[in-house]
């Protein structure tokens, strides 16, 4: 488990945050192995299914044995209880759709990093009086790059991070990086597998390709 401070500037110093879920393990395993190899170190799986908690858990056995630099949080936090499990397992840092006070509790009493999920300037304060440091813009597609450009000024120290709406493009991902965004989340558009592909080299190539365009 990483302390706040620590996993802000790893998600500043690798702003390109693969979201995702899968209910079979092998595929989980195959995926989070690929974007390790293509340069990401910000992983953020996400409590959609059934299989969600126990996949986690063989996730951060396999990051501890074989991913060294990886962070390992969780997403679509919405309850205390799920909190708690999760930080039971030692996730890294814990993303919610909303913002709740409770959530906010529990993860700040830990020192684990936690990312609200917010689509108005209240929502963004609320997080902001709550302890957040950084808040994730959902949904991105529906926000915009030009919503970020309107509203940052207003909250200065806060830090920013789109999910939906962000493709694995040079322009889609510089637009919000324009904006002032310091990590971007990436799911299904990442995601996508060519028809041909039969192996995950192509998702080591596309992860190594969108750090590209952060960087470029």
């Amino acid at each position: 488990m990483k302390t706040i401070q620590q996993s802000i500037e790893q998600i500043k110093k690798y702003p390109v945050i693969p979201v995702y879920y899968h209910d079979n393990l092998q595929t989980c395993l195959e995926t989070i192995q690929a974007c390790y190899q293509g340069g990401i170190r910000v992983f953020e799986f996400v409590s959609r299914g059934d299989q969600a908690l126990t996949n986690f858990n063989a996730l951060k056995a396999f990051r501890d044995a074989h991913l060294p630099e990886l962070y390992l949080g969780i997403g679509t936090i919405k309850s205390a209880k799920q909190a708690e499990d999760y930080l039971a397992l030692d996730a890294d840092f814990i993303v919610s759709p909303i913002v709740k006070a409770e959530l906010a509790s529990i993860t700040l009493n830990a020192n684990v990093l936690w990312i609200p999920g917010c689509m108005s300037p209240t929502e963004i304060n609320l997080a902001e009086d709550l302890g957040a440091p950084l808040v994730k813009l959902f949904p991105g597609s529906t926000l915009g790059p030009d919503f970020l450009k309107a509203i940052k000024p207003l909250f200065p120290e806060m830090l920013f991070m789109p999910t939906g709406g962000v493709n694995p493009d040079h322009a889609s991902i510089s637009k919000w990086f324009d904006a002032g965004v310091s990590a971007v989340g990436m799911g299904s558009k990442l995601f996508e597998k060519p028809a041909a592909a039969t192996d995950y080299q192509w998702l080591v190539d596309r992860c190594k390709q969108v750090i590209q365009f952060v960087t470029a």
